[in-house]
C-alpha cells in the first residue's frame, strides 16, 4: 500500500499538477481561484520541485489540495469568499487580516479578505474554496462551529473521492461538501451522519492489491481469495460500501496511473496510445471515451491544461 498520506491517495484522480516549478504552481493557483494577485516563494530557496496539486472542480466552487515538498509562502490571497482549511500532514501558519494562527493538524474556517500562507516543507493542505454564489450567508457573522466538525465533513468527502465513478459523481460530491459546509455554519446545526466510513477489512484487502500491484492482470477468483471472500460477497460487499465493482475500481487505478504520466509528460509528442496501451487498453478511442467519463477531459487536454498553463491570462477561470 502506498505510504503516501490519505489525501493524496484519495484524491489521486484529481491530480493535476506534479513535481511542479513554483512558476507553474503560482499561475496554477492564480487560474483555478482567478486572484492575479496570489504571490508564491520558495522559503528553502530550493531549485527543487515545489511539489504537487490535486484538484477537485465543481461548479459550485473548487477543492484543491497542496502538497508540498518544500516551504512555501503564499502571500496576496485576496479572497472574496472564507476558506475551509484542513491540515492533513506537516504545518501551516495562517495570516489574516484580524488574527494569525498556527496549525500542525485539524481544521479551520478563514474570513473573507487578504491571506498569507506559510507551509513547512511535506505539507499536505486541503482548501476548500467555494464560488460566491454557493454561499447563502456571505457578509454575515459566521457561526462559530467547531474544528472537528468540519474535519469531519471534509475527511468524509475525501474518503468518499476514492470511489467517484466518473466526473458527473464527482461534481455532486463537491457541490454536496460545499453545500454542508456553509449549512452547517449559517444554522450551526452538527449533522447525523458525520461518522467516517470503515470499510470492511476484506474490501481493503481487495483494494491494497490492486493499488499495490499495477502488473497484476484483474482476475476476480485470485482476488477474492486474496480478500477472504466469495467472488459473489467480494463483488456485492463492494459494491455497496464503495459503488463500485471490483473491476471498475481496478479500472479507474489503471486510468489514473495513465493520468499520472499525462500529467508528467513534458516530450514534445505525447505517446498517449503507449501510456494506454502499457496499463492494457488496446481500443484508443475507448480508452478516450472511459478517460474523459471518469476525468472530465480527454488526455490530450490533461496534457495541454500544463502546457498553456504559464500562457493563460492570469485571473482567467479554469474550465
Amino acid at each position: 500500500m502506498s505510504r503516501e498520506p490519505l489525501a493524496t491517495v484519495a484524491l489521486d484522480s484529481f491530480l493535476r499538477l506534479n513535481r511542479t516549478s513554483l512558476s507553474e504552481f503560482q499561475a496554477a493557483l492564480r487560474l483555478l481561484t482567478a486572484l492575479p494577485s496570489i504571490q508564491c516563494r520558495s522559503t528553502d530557496n530550493s531549485d527543487s520541485a515545489v511539489g504537487a496539486l490535486y484538484v477537485v472542480p465543481s461548479d459550485r466552487g473548487t477543492v484543491i489540495c497542496l502538497a508540498v515538498e518544500q516551504a512555501l509562502k503564499i502571500a496576496g490571497w485576496d479572497s472574496p469568499v472564507p476558506l475551509w482549511l484542513r491540515v492533513l500532514a506537516g504545518q501551516v501558519h495562517i495570516g489574516e487580516s484580524s488574527a494569525e494562527r498556527d496549525m500542525q493538524s485539524g481544521a479551520c474556517r478563514t474570513a473573507p479578505g487578504s491571506l498569507t500562507l506559510h507551509l513547512a516543507a511535506g505539507t499536505r493542505l486541503v482548501m476548500v474554496i467555494p464560488s460566491e454564489a454557493a454561499l447563502t450567508a456571505l457578509g454575515q457573522v459566521p457561526r462559530s462551529v467547531s474544528g472537528s466538525t468540519i474535519c469531519c465533513l471534509i475527511d468524509r468527502f475525501i474518503l468518499q473521492a476514492r470511489f467517484f465513478l466518473d466526473s458527473e459523481q464527482t461534481e455532486a460530491g463537491t457541490r454536496q461538501l460545499i453545500s454542508r459546509l456553509d449549512e452547517l455554519e449559517t444554522t450551526g446545526q452538527v449533522l447525523a451522519d458525520l461518522v467516517l466510513p470503515v470499510l470492511d477489512r476484506r474490501i481493503k484487502r481487495a483494494i491494497d492489491r490492486i493499488r499495490s500491484e499495477p502488473d497484476w492482470q484483474f482476475d476476480l477468483p485470485e482476488l477474492a481469495s486474496h480478500a477472504g471472500a466469495s467472488e459473489r460477497n467480494l463483488y456485492y460487499l463492494m459494491k455497496r460500501e464503495t459503488g463500485m465493482t471490483p473491476y471498475r475500481f481496478y479500472q479507474r487505478c489503471r486510468l489514473v496511473r495513465v493520468r499520472r504520466r499525462l500529467v508528467d509528460c513534458q516530450c514534445e509528442v505525447p505517446h498517449i496510445s503507449r501510456y494506454a496501451a502499457d496499463e492494457g487498453f488496446s481500443h484508443l478511442g475507448r480508452f478516450a471515451a472511459l478517460y474523459r467519463e471518469h476525468f472530465g477531459e480527454l488526455p490530450s487536454e490533461t496534457i495541454q491544461w500544463r502546457r498553456a498553463l504559464l500562457d493563460r491570462p492570469a485571473g482567467k477561470q479554469a474550465s
